[in-house]
C-alpha cells in the first residue's frame, strides 16, 4: 500500500520544484502557463510510466470484455481536451479573425510637429546610446577598487528623465555565486547613473543598511521574479525595469500584461507592480494611477507591435497580405525622445512595399501610451545614418540610431558618431525632408551652426519659430574665436550675465567695436547657451 504513494508523491514534489524554478502565472491567458502544464503532464507520464503500463494492460473484464482500451481513453481525455481548448483559443485570438480588434489596440492622433515638439536646449538631448553608456559605466566601475572585486555593472540599463535630464540607470550585480554568498546580507550597495547629455557617470552609493536586497540577481525568496510571483500569483509580468524616484530611491517597475482579444491575443498592459528595491515594499497600480515619476510602463517593442497592427490592419487582414492598400509599418529601429518630463518612443513610418523613404514618424509615450503621428516625408533613419557615416568615412566612425529634433521648425535627425571603442567623437544633423543637408561638428553647438548655415544656403528660413528681441548696453567683454574658418565674436554687456555671439562675416561692423563702447543688437535665443546676434546696430 505504501508503494502506491511513492510515485504520486514524487510527482507532486517534482511539480513543486518546477513551479519554484519556472514561476508560471496562474492565468489561462499565459502561453507560458500552458507550456508548463504540458511539461507537468510529460513529467507525470515519465515518473508514472510503469504504473500506467500496468493499468492499461491489466487483464480485468467488465461484462466479459477486456477494459484496457476504455482505461486508455480515459487517460488520454484530459490532454486531448487541453489541446482542443488551446487550438480554439489560438484561432479566436488570431488577427485573421479579429483584425478590427487588433487595429483598435492603439489610438493614434495626428500631431503638429512645430507645435508639439519645441526646440530644446542641447543640454537635454541624449548624445549616448545604450552601448556607449554601458562602456562608460564599465570603465567607471573599473576605477572603484573597493567594489570591482565583488560587483559588476548589470545589463538592466533603462533610460528615464531625472531632474529634467535624460539619464540611464542600472544597478550593480554580484560578480558570481560566491560573491553573492559574501554580500547578500547587505545587498547591492550602489547603482550607476549615466548622464546621456554630458557623458558623466556617477556611482550612487545607497549607504550602509540601504543596499538593494530585491533584484533579479538574488536567489531564493529575494529574487525579484519569485518575490513578485508569490505575492501576485496570477499576474503576467512582461518586463521588469529599474528606475529611481525623484529622491534617488531605487525601484523595480514590473509591467503587468493583459490579453484583451480572445484567449491569447491583443497583448496590452493593465498596470504595474512597484517594488522598492531596498525594503521590498510593493503595490499594484492600474495604468491610469501610475505615479508621475515612473517613466516606463509600456516597452518599445509592444508599442511598435501595436502601431504595426494599427497601420497594417485598418482595411482588414486580407488587405494586409494582398494588395496592402493604405498599409503602413514602422521602420527598422527606434530611439527615445524626452518631452514634457516623459520618455517617448520615436520611430519612422513607411509604406509596405520596400519604399526607401518615410511617409512620417510616430511618437509614443512609454508611460501613458499616448501616440501622435506626424506626416513628414523624407529619408529613412538608416539612410540618414549612411549619409552621416559617408561624411566621415575616412575616420571609420559609426552612427547611432537617430533621435528627432526640431531646429527652426525643421524635422531633423540628430546622430552621434562613434569610433571603434564605442566613444562619441563627432555629431551629425540630417534634414529629414532634404536629406542631402548633412552637418558634422566636433560639438553639438558647432554642429548646429553648420546645420543652420547649410539650411540657410538651401533657402530654408532658420529664424522660424524664434522670437527676436533687442538689447543694448556697454561692452564689458569681447573675445574672438575661429571655428571651421569662420570668426565669431563673443560679447558681454555691463550689468548682464548673458553671452552674445556675433558671426563676423555677417556683421562686419563688429570689427569696429571694442570693450567700453556702446552697442545695440537684435538677438534670438540659441540652444547652445549664447544668444545669437541677428542684427548689429
Amino acid at each position: 500500500m505504501k508503494r502506491k504513494w511513492i510515485t504520486p508523491l514524487l510527482t507532486i514534489l517534482v511539480w513543486a520544484g518546477m513551479y519554484y524554478y519556472y514561476l508560471p502565472a496562474a492565468n489561462i491567458h499565459s502561453n507560458e502557463t500552458w507550456l508548463f502544464v504540458v511539461a507537468m503532464v510529460v513529467v507525470a507520464l515519465v515518473i508514472n510510466a510503469w504504473a500506467l503500463v500496468k493499468t492499461l494492460f491489466h487483464r480485468t473484464t467488465v461484462d466479459g470484455h477486456f477494459d484496457h482500451l476504455s482505461r486508455a481513453k480515459k487517460l488520454l481525455l484530459i490532454p486531448i481536451a487541453l489541446v482542443i481548448v488551446y487550438v480554439v483559443g489560438v484561432l479566436v485570438s488570431s488577427p485573421i479573425l479579429r483584425a478590427s480588434a487588433y487595429n483598435a489596440l492603439l489610438k493614434v492622433q495626428s500631431g503638429d510637429f512645430a507645435e508639439d515638439i519645441h526646440e530644446v536646449n542641447y543640454s537635454q538631448i541624449p548624445i549616448l546610446d545604450s552601448d556607449s553608456a554601458a562602456k562608460l559605466a564599465e570603465r567607471e566601475m573599473g576605477s572603484m577598487v573597493d567594489m570591482v572585486s565583488q560587483f559588476e555593472v548589470s545589463g538592466y540599463y533603462n533610460q528615464i528623465n531625472r531632474n529634467g535630464k535624460p539619464v540611464r540607470v542600472t544597478p550593480l550585480e554580484y560578480g558570481d555565486i560566491i560573491k553573492w554568498v559574501l554580500n547578500t546580507k547587505n545587498g547591492i550597495p550602489a547603482y550607476m547613473n549615466i548622464d546621456m547629455t554630458t557623458q558623466d557617470v556617477e556611482l550612487v552609493k545607497l549607504g550602509e543598511g540601504n543596499g538593494i536586497r530585491y533584484s533579479p540577481f538574488e536567489h531564493f525568496g529575494r529574487n525579484l521574479q519569485r518575490y513578485v510571483r508569490f505575492r501576485y500569483p496570477t499576474a503576467m509580468i512582461r518586463t521588469s525595469n529599474f528606475e529611481v524616484d525623484d529622491q534617488g530611491v531605487p525601484y523595480w517597475v514590473c509591467s503587468v500584461e493583459d490579453k484583451t482579444i480572445g484567449l491569447f491575443g491583443g497583448t496590452d498592459i493593465k498596470g504595474i507592480i512597484l517594488v522598492n528595491a531596498v525594503t521590498g515594499e510593493h503595490a499594484y497600480y492600474d495604468v491610469k494611477d501610475v505615479p508621475r515619476w515612473v517613466d516606463k510602463v509600456y516597452d518599445a517593442e509592444l508599442l511598435i507591435e501595436q502601431y504595426n497592427y494599427y497601420g497594417t490592419l485598418k482595411n482588414g487582414y486580407i488587405n494586409s497580405i494582398f494588395g496592402q492598400k493604405g498599409c503602413l509599418q514602422t521602420t527598422e529601429g527606434y530611439n527615445y525622445v524626452a518631452l514634457d518630463d516623459d520618455v517617448w518612443v520615436y520611430t519612422g513610418v513607411t509604406s509596405i512595399g520596400g519604399d526607401e523613404s518615410n511617409v512620417g514618424f510616430v511618437l509614443m509615450n512609454s508611460r501613458t501610451k499616448e501616440t501622435n503621428y506626424y506626416q513628414v516625408s523624407g529619408a529613412k533613419e538608416i539612410s540618414a545614418m549612411a549619409s552621416a557615416e559617408g561624411e566621415v568615412q575616412h575616420l571609420g566612425y559609426k552612427a547611432t540610431f537617430p533621435i528627432l529634433l526640431n531646429i527652426a521648425d525643421e524635422p531633423t535627425y540628430f546622430l552621434s558618431l562613434k569610433d571603434d571603442a564605442g566613444l562619441v567623437k563627432k555629431y551629425a544633423m540630417v534634414n529629414i525632408e532634404k536629406y542631402h543637408i548633412v552637418a558634422i561638428g566636433d560639438t553639438v553647438g558647432q554642429c548646429e551652426k553648420v546645420y543652420r548655415s547649410l539650411m540657410a544656403g538651401n533657402g530654408i528660413d532658420t529664424t522660424k519659430g524664434v522670437a527676436a528681441s533687442e538689447v543694448e548696453g556697454t561692452i564689458s567683454m569681447m573675445k574672438d574665436i575661429v571655428s571651421e574658418g569662420n570668426t565669431y565674436y563673443y560679447l558681454m554687456l555691463e550689468g548682464k550675465e548673458e553671452l552674445f555671439e556675433v558671426e563676423a562675416k555677417k556683421h562686419l561692423d563688429i570689427l569696429k567695436k571694442q570693450v567700453g563702447m556702446p552697442v545695440k543688437m537684435k538677438i534670438t535665443p540659441s540652444s547652445t547657451g549664447a544668444f545669437t546676434v541677428t542684427e548689429l546696430k
